[in-house]
């Protein structure tokens, strides 16, 4: 069983991606925001994060840079529902700065369970 932490700061979200992973027999910690992601991961010391990239305080970008740092193999999904600004795709950016993959909202239960196995090669 791997542990997951999944970071998003709409309580509404991160309750369905949690009922999303029920079917694996994957641990799931949750967190409102980026910085409370990021001292969860200290504490726990996850084999996946799943983050939204669209956050109040510390958002995902930050927030993929910061884990790199402290964790350079740490796997992490990165979700959004913001698309692109102009010509800035946010989830290429996220690919760009560490994040392994990327999902855009709102995404199936079959997607997100395909993407969360193969990254921890399950």
């Amino acid at each position: 069983m791997a542990k997951i932490v999944l970071i998003d700061d709409d309580d509404a979200v991160r309750r369905t991606i949690v009922r999303m992973l029920e079917v694996t027999p994957h641990e799931v910690h949750e967190a409102a925001d980026g910085d409370a992601g990021v001292a969860l991961c200290q504490s726990v010391r996850p084999d996946l994060v799943i983050t939204d990239l669209m956050m109040p305080q510390k958002e995902g970008i930050e927030t993929i840079r910061t884990l790199k740092q402290d964790q350079p193999s740490l796997k992490i999904l990165a979700i959004s529902g913001g698309g692109q600004s102009g010509s800035v795709d946010f989830l290429d950016m996220a690919r760009s700065l560490g994040a392994d993959e990327g999902l855009q909202k709102p995404f199936r239960r079959a997607e997100l369970v395909e993407v969360v196995n193969r990254l921890l090669g399950v």
